[in-house]
């Protein structure tokens, strides 16, 4: 079977309605490649709406769910379409279209990314970082109380507002269902600098794997620096998640209150049985935490 014939018979072979994008969408802003997919701003012809689009790549999407073989595993949209909350985006629609590619239809979020705000050290961020940390918090907790990991929490997949009030979380590309099939070793999927050590040394996950990266992604946000000192992006960085504590983050923010920085390091436990068991359990750890100084 070929690669478009698995991505195909994923989403119902030649029995669901095609979308024709041309004859529905005027296309507001060229595509924006990602890892294994193309977004577009769209214009709904017929409504108005502005929308966004995003095209996934036949064959890296065969690649990825050819690491489940024998699985059922949902497509992208139709998990995104059972995940409802108001910190993460919202998804319309799903399917193939007239030039059989899959789609993902969604609201589309006029603001920047997370990471850029963190690369631009942003004061508007700064000004709303708890307030982050608890949207973000929510936002997961929704993701895993739906009955999924998502395995890809980083900056980039979280999206603000045009006023950088709020954001919400997106990209459900590598989001698998947390089921024991796919919590076996093997998966090694993410973003490196925010992988925990069992994806890394190949050994079975759970959403632990998303409470590390949340804290990896605190960690950035509030200090503007990566807890073990590397960026590298290539995955050797990530080694040392497991192999040498964290920096402290006092030590890059003295004035952080203590019981934030006490939380934030329980999640980058080498040892996932030592990090908070869910989100719900981290978020009840800095329920008390009023500001973000001490």
């Amino acid at each position: 079977m070929s690669l478009f014939d698995q991505v195909k018979n994923l989403f119902g072979g030649n029995k669901a309605q095609k979308m024709d994008v041309t004859a529905r969408f005027q296309i507001e802003k060229q595509a924006v490649s990602g890892t294994m997919s193309k977004f577009q701003v769209a214009r709904e012809i017929q409504t108005g709406r502005i929308l966004g689009l995003k095209i996934l790549d036949t064959e890296k999407t065969a690649h990825f769910n050819s690491r489940f073989k024998g699985l059922k595993k949902p497509p992208e949209g139709e998990i995104a379409l059972k995940i409802n909350h108001k910190y993460v985006v919202n998804t319309i629609e799903h399917g193939m279209t007239t030039k059989n590619e899959y789609y993902v239809l969604m609201e589309y979020i006029d603001g920047p990314g997370l990471d850029l705000l963190v690369q631009n050290e942003n004061a508007k961020l700064i000004e709303n970082r708890l307030k982050f940390i608890r949207q973000m918090g929510h936002a997961l907790q929704a993701v895993h109380e739906a009955g999924f990991i998502h395995r890809d929490v980083c900056p980039r997949n979280f999206i603000c507002d045009k006023t950088i009030n709020n954001l919400k979380l997106i990209d459900f590309g590598l989001t698998v269902p947390d089921e024991p099939p796919y919590r076996l070793p093997g998966n090694r999927t993410g973003t490196p600098q925010y992988m925990a050590p069992e994806i890394v040394r190949r050994r079975p996950t759970d959403l632990r794997v998303d409470v590390f990266a949340y804290g990896v992604t605190m960690y950035r946000m509030l200090t503007f620096e990566h807890p073990w000192g590397s960026t590298d992006p290539t995955g050797i960085g990530a080694l040392a998640h497991d192999s040498r504590l964290p920096d402290d983050i006092l030590k890059h923010r003295p004035d952080l209150n203590s019981d934030l920085a006490s939380a934030i390091h329980r999640c980058l436990e080498a040892d996932p049985n030592k990090r908070p068991k869910s989100v719900k359990h981290f978020l009840g750890l800095i329920k008390n935490v009023k500001t973000e100084s001490a």
